[in-house]
C-alpha cells in the first residue's frame, strides 16, 4: 500500500516551446499519492500543455519527469531531453489515465466495447474479466443501463462519465482531467463534479485542470495557479481561492468569480 506522503509524480524544470513561444518555462511540480491537484489560470498559461507532457502526448524540450521510481524522461549529456526506452515507457503509461474535456470516445463502439477494448489489448483481461469491470464501474457511475448504448445516443455528462470509467478501467495510479466540464452544458456540469468528488473521497491521485473555482476550493488539497508559463503561487486549496498572495492570482479570481 502506497503511503500518502510517497511521491507519484515529479516533473522538475519543464521547458517546453512551441514554433520559438516558450509555453513552459521551467515548471516544477510534485504529486503525492492520494492527493487531489487542482491547476487553474487563464487560457493560454500552460495547464493543457502541462498535462500532455506528463502523459506523454506531447514531449519536453527539457527537464526530468519521474512516476514513483521510474523515470520518463531526464536531462541528455547534450542538455535536452532525453526519454527512457520503449519498455520503460510503456510500463509508465499504465501508471496513468487521462480524461479530455471532449470525451475522445470511440463513436463506432458501443459503450462497453469502448471501457474494455483497453483492458483486453493492453492489460491481456480475458473478455469475461473486462466485461465484469466495465459493469462494476458503470455502476459507480450510474450508467449501468447504458452499456449496449453508443456514444451518440448520450448526453455530455453521459459520455464524459463513461470517459472517466475507461480511463479507471486500467486501474491508474494517477487520473489527469483537463477541463473535464467546459464542454458541457451547465445542468450536466455537476454529475461529473460529483464524481471526481467520490473519486477523491477513495483517496485516488488527481491533477486537474478546471476552471470550476467553488470545486476547486471543495476537493482540492492543493490548487496550483499557472500564468504564462509558471507556477505564480500554489497552497492549500481554500487558503489559495479565498485568500491569494500574489496580485496575479488575485486579479484572475476576480475575474472568474
Amino acid at each position: 500500500m502506497e503511503n500518502n506522503h510517497e511521491k507519484l509524480l515529479v516533473m522538475q524544470d519543464i521547458y517546453k516551446a512551441f514554433d520559438g513561444t516558450a509555453v513552459l518555462k521551467g515548471i516544477s511540480l510534485e504529486v503525492n499519492c492520494g492527493e487531489v491537484v487542482a491547476i487553474i489560470g487563464p487560457s493560454g498559461s500552460g495547464k493543457s500543455t502541462l498535462l500532455r507532457c506528463a502523459t506523454m502526448l506531447e514531449t519536453v524540450d527539457a527537464g526530468t519527469i519521474r512516476y514513483l521510481d521510474k523515470t520518463m524522461v531526464t536531462i541528455g549529456a547534450d542538455g535536452k531531453a532525453k526519454y527512457s526506452d520503449k519498455k520503460q515507457l510503456k510500463e509508465i503509461r499504465l501508471c496513468f489515465g487521462l480524461v479530455f474535456q471532449n470525451f475522445n470516445l470511440f463513436p463506432h463502439f458501443s459503450v462497453m466495447q469502448n471501457i474494455t477494448e483497453a483492458p483486453i489489448r493492453v492489460l491481456g483481461q480475458s473478455k469475461q474479466d473486462a466485461e465484469a469491470n466495465a459493469r462494476n464501474l458503470l455502476a459507480k457511475m450510474g450508467l449501468s443501463e447504458k452499456e449496449d448504448a453508443y456514444p451518440c445516443q448520450l448526453s455530455g455528462g453521459q459520455q464524459q462519465r463513461i470517459s472517466i470509467a475507461r480511463a479507471l478501467a486500467l486501474n491508474p495510479k494517477i487520473l489527469f482531467f483537463d477541463e473535464p466540464t467546459s464542454a458541457l452544458d451547465p445542468e450536466l456540469i455537476g454529475e461529473i463534479l460529483k464524481v471526481i468528488r467520490d473519486l477523491a473521497a477513495e483517496k485516488m491521485t488527481m491533477v486537474v485542470v478546471t476552471h470550476e473555482m467553488t470545486f476547486a476550493r471543495d476537493v482540492a488539497d492543493r490548487v496550483i495557479f499557472m500564468d504564462e508559463g509558471v507556477i505564480v503561487e500554489q497552497g492549500v486549496a481554500a487558503d489559495i481561492i479565498k485568500n491569494p498572495q500574489s496580485e496575479r492570482t488575485r486579479a484572475f479570481l476576480r475575474r472568474v468569480e
